[in-house]
């Protein structure tokens, strides 16, 4: 199990024979883990194996069907205002006739609220994040006239705007040409450095070993009356240098075929 040291940070994530769904139907379950603060994780695994029904349960918005999960030092839902999240294929801004720089400023929204000023120190934010991702001169072009690539970054702006301690991307390297491929691995790996915990999700291994410390494998397929298949949790680097696969499991997962 991925655990802190005596003395080092606390744990980003913490979750104990946790399960999510939707409905009162359980997607996901039997996870155990702990995550430190600053760690960046890899959720590895094929469409339907249950990744984005995590994140959306690290977020609160899938139902915590059973054990325990915390997050954040919280309950799931609790922390969310901390967490910064760039889910899969958001592309509901696009037909919006608002700006990049609107589009940013939707991420102060949650804990400022929608009616309330940004002052100064809010537009200072929103620059700041629209440069830090690259995209600066673009402030003010209408966000359905960028590029794929560089409507990803902007949402990831907007994640970072509010200066979140966790960050949750789901697919976020999906379609991207090369350029914005390489300039949110240099950002992804930035965030890490700095402290921040990342949990990303990719059916791409190698995504996984440029940006990532640790990884849960997930696999989907279960028949009734049939134990549910193990996910490995280990590090990726001793994978990495070792050239071989993800060490033996410090954690296991079943995870629901998705119907």
């Amino acid at each position: 199990m991925m655990r802190a040291s005596s003395g080092a940070r606390d744990d980003a994530l913490s979750l104990s024979g946790a399960a999510f769904g939707y409905g009162g139907r359980t997607r996901v379950e039997g996870l155990t883990l702990e995550v430190p603060e600053g760690s960046a994780v890899a959720l590895v695994g094929p469409n339907g194996s249950g990744k984005s029904t995590l994140l959306r349960g690290i977020l609160g918005l899938a139902d915590l069907t059973a054990g325990g999960a915390r997050v954040l030092g919280e309950a799931p839902g609790r922390a969310r205002p901390r967490i910064g999240s760039l889910p899969q294929a958001d592309t509901r801004d696009a037909a919006l006739p608002v700006t990049l720089r609107q589009v940013v400023t939707m991420g102060l929204y949650r804990s400022r609220g929608a009616l309330r000023p940004i002052g100064r120190a809010g537009r200072a934010a929103v620059a700041g994040s629209l440069e830090r991702v690259g995209l600066a001169e673009l402030a003010g072009r209408r966000f359905g006239e960028l590029s794929g690539g560089q409507q990803q970054r902007g949402i990831l702006a907007r994640a970072l705007v509010s200066g979140p301690r966790m960050l949750l991307l789901d697919e976020p390297f999906n379609g991207l040409d090369g350029e914005n491929r390489e300039a949110l691995l240099r950002l992804v790996r930035e965030l890490r450095d700095e402290g921040r915990t990342v949990v990303v999700s990719t059916h791409d291994p190698e995504i996984s070993r440029r940006v990532c410390t640790h990884a849960l494998r997930l696999r989907s397929g279960r028949r009734p009356g049939e134990p549910g298949r193990p996910a490995a949790f280990g590090p990726l680097a001793e994978a990495l240098a070792l050239g071989g696969t993800v060490p033996e499991p410090r954690t296991t997962a079943t995870v629901r075929e998705a119907e």
